[in-house]
């Protein structure tokens, strides 16, 4: 039986799971969770998981693992761990034929084609071009975004820093928004990031609270800032006015970022939303206030118009991802 390893490695735990490769579909055998902190090398975390498993358990011909950082030359320093980690280090203390390294959000284009009914929801579903880019951005506590360029071997990712260009202020509302918190946070310039995340979600509020008439004496003023976007969807679910307020103007900005997003990228074969937002919000990204600022971009609408949009609502999308590229991975190795 051919086998191959994924993971998914952050500050705080670390996925990885084995999977079977059957009839050339995926089938997922065993995945255990560890705390990160608790292991100082990556290497003795990966040797003991794969004892973990029977003893005829047949030793992965490749892996793949998403990492929380950036992946230059096959390697990353993790942002929140002390691991220094290295493709080929891997390979040999692990005894793996190939190893490889990919970012954590640029992982997900691996994933994308492979996507069944279950994993996704549509937004707006249109043709997709096997032939044309693929796109992801996605709102947790910040804001993810990555390109998939088609090559006859399949699509590559490109990570991306995009979510880090300047927020552009749509209306008088946006701009009043841009400016006090550009004063209150003692920035010089705003990214998009600032307000399309979920810490975003948290900002747009305490604007609100600060400076709508509605927001003096009310409820979630008290609330701690990391608490905050979760409370604000929240009371916008229970109809909570100044609340709705702050979840209409971060899905507006949130769709126009997705729009630019697919003119940067031409991404005619799919442009999907991700990110720990995705599925708590999926109603609200199917709603208007997501929908028509994602089309709203002019002489060049028409473009964005044919473009397939989805929600990527699977929670393990990662380690789904990364076993896709290292069923790719094996078959460079002749497997």
């Amino acid at each position: 039986m051919t086998t191959l390893l994924a993971g998914d490695i952050g500050g705080t735990k670390t996925l990885l799971a084995l999977y079977s490769l059957e009839q050339g579909e995926l089938r997922q055998r065993r995945c255990e969770r560890y705390s990160s902190a608790a292991w100082a090398d990556f290497s003795a975390l990966v040797n003991h998981f794969l004892a973990q498993g029977p003893a005829d358990e047949a030793r992965p011909g490749s892996a793949c693992f998403a990492v929380a950082g950036p992946v230059r030359g096959g390697r990353v320093q993790l942002t929140n761990l002390p691991w220094l980690l290295e493709e080929g280090a891997l390979a040999q203390a692990c005894g793996l034929g190939r190893v490889e390294l990919v970012n954590d959000f640029a992982v997900l284009i691996y994933g994308l084609p492979h996507l069944d009914g279950a994993q996704q929801a549509p937004l707006r579903p249109r043709p997709a071009d096997p032939q044309a880019p693929v796109a992801i951005l996605g709102a947790g506590t910040g804001l993810g975004v990555a390109f998939g360029i088609p090559t006859p071997q399949g699509l590559v990712a490109m990570a991306s820093e995009a979510s880090h260009a300047e927020f552009a202020p749509r209306s008088a509302e946006e701009w009043a928004l841009k400016t006090w918190l550009q004063r209150d946070l003692g920035l010089q310039r705003l990214s998009i990031e600032r307000v399309v995340s979920g810490t975003g979600l948290g900002e747009v509020m305490r604007w609100l609270l600060a400076t709508d008439p509605a927001g003096s004496g009310h409820p979630l003023g008290a609330t701690p800032p990391l608490e905050l976007p979760a409370a604000v969807a929240a009371a916008a679910a229970a109809g909570d006015a100044l609340a709705l307020r702050a979840q209409r103007l971060w899905l507006g900005a949130y769709g126009s970022a997705a729009g630019d997003l697919a003119l940067h990228s031409l991404c005619l074969g799919g442009l999907w939303v991700g990110g720990g937002t995705a599925a708590k919000q999926l109603p609200q990204l199917q709603s208007a206030a997501f929908l028509e600022p994602l089309l709203a971009k002019g002489r060049l609408s028409a473009v964005v118009e044919q473009v397939p949009v989805m929600a990527l609502t699977d929670p393990e999308a990662g380690l789904f991802s990364a076993a896709c590229r290292a069923r790719t991975l094996l078959g460079w190795m002749g497997h």
